[in-house]
C-alpha cells in the first residue's frame, strides 16, 4: 500500500486547532464519534471528494480517485478535530509503520494538548 502523508489534510487540521474548533474527548471514544458510512456518504454529496480528504492524514495512491477507499485516518467528525480521532491515527500508523503520519498525529495531539476550549 502506498500510503503517504495528505500534507493538505495536515494543515487543515493544525488550522481548525489554531481556531479552537476541536473536541477535547477521552482515548478511546473515537468509535463512537467517527463519522458513520451515511454521514461520510451525505458529506462526500455535500461538498466532494476534495473536502473529504482534508479529514484523513493519510492517503492512498494505489487507489482510484473518489473512492472512500483512497482516504485514510481520519481525525475528526467533519466539523471538528476530534481527540480520539488524532491519537487513534497516531495508534494505527505506528502501528502500520507510516513514520510520516505517525509524525504529523503527533504533533497535532500536541498542538490538541496546549488548547484551551471553553
Amino acid at each position: 500500500m502506498a500510503v503517504t502523508l495528505n500534507t493538505s489534510a495536515f494543515e487543515y487540521a493544525k488550522d481548525l486547532i489554531a481556531e479552537k474548533k476541536v473536541v477535547r474527548d477521552n482515548k478511546d471514544a473515537w468509535s463512537e464519534h467517527q463519522p458513520t458510512p451515511e454521514q461520510e456518504n451525505t458529506f462526500i454529496e455535500d461538498y466532494g471528494f476534495d473536502a473529504y480528504a482534508k479529514w484523513h492524514l493519510g492517503i492512498d495512491r494505489n487507489e482510484h480517485e473518489e473512492v472512500k477507499g483512497k482516504y485514510k485516518f481520519p481525525y475528526g467528525d467533519f466539523q471538528k478535530v476530534h481527540r480520539c480521532g488524532v491519537l487513534a491515527a497516531e495508534s494505527r500508523a505506528g502501528q502500520y509503520r507510516y513514520p510520516d503520519i505517525k509524525a504529523a498525529a503527533a504533533h497535532l495531539h500536541g498542538m490538541l494538548e496546549g488548547v484551551s476550549v471553553s
